[in-house]
């Protein structure tokens, strides 16, 4: 087999593996088939991907009982796969948030994320201006951004009208692990933007074991 060939077909796995990453990360744990549906391959390609990944400690599997058949065997990431997914400078935000906290003391630090969260929620109002006020429309409109900025973000509304907002990824992971204020403001970052005609929630986050961080945005009156 040609250089060029075996080129070829290196960079092809390392696309099929990426998108069966992204899969586990942005769907959760599911089996070789459900990845191989969303994907549009072969069960069998899946898992030879699956496989490979197992062997980097990236991917791993339980075997869980089904009501008929045999058990299925459910993928999911390891904590060694999030170093392949962006944290946005991680080791010098958490480098600068110590030196802020040695500096200016914890009420230095809930003033500079004070600040930051007030500039975001000006730069967020003006972005979803356009989606005018239904939260379905500011939902998304939020998603959009939130994608922007890494945080794999999607939107859904949910059987009781509510919308929930995912957040697959984390890319300032790091720094929400040593500054947990971060979280705080980034909660009330949301229930500003959507106002008192809202409520928004959080049911799901990273830092306590959840695969992602969710957020239930429904009416105030609900």
């Amino acid at each position: 087999m040609s250089r060029s060939v075996t080129s070829h077909l290196m960079k092809h796995d390392a696309r099929a593996e990426e998108g069966v990453l992204f899969q586990l990360k942005t769907r959760g744990p599911q089996t070789a088939a459900q990845v191989a549906r969303r994907l549009g391959v072969t069960a069998m390609a899946v898992r030879q991907h699956l496989y490979r990944l197992q062997v980097e400690s990236l991917v791993e599997f339980s075997d869980e009982r089904r009501k008929v058949g045999r058990p299925a065997r459910v993928w999911r990431l390891t904590s060694a796969a999030a170093e392949r997914f962006p944290d946005t400078h991680g080791d010098l935000t958490v480098e600068i948030i110590g030196a802020v906290r040695r500096t200016f003391g914890e009420a230095g630090m809930d003033k500079l994320l004070r600040e930051r969260t007030r500039r975001q929620i000006e730069q967020y109002r003006v972005r979803l201006r356009p989606a005018g006020a239904s939260i379905a429309k500011r939902a998304h409109a939020l998603a959009e951004i939130r994608r922007e900025q890494g945080y794999m973000a999607e939107c859904a509304r949910m059987p009781d009208g509510s919308m929930l907002l995912a957040e697959n990824h984390c890319p300032i992971c790091a720094a929400a692990s040593t500054c947990q204020g971060l979280c705080r403001e980034e909660l009330s970052l949301f229930r500003a933007v959507f106002g008192d005609k809202a409520r928004v929630e959080r049911t799901d986050h990273i830092l306590v074991g959840a695969r992602r961080c969710a957020y239930r945005i429904s009416a105030a009156d609900e």
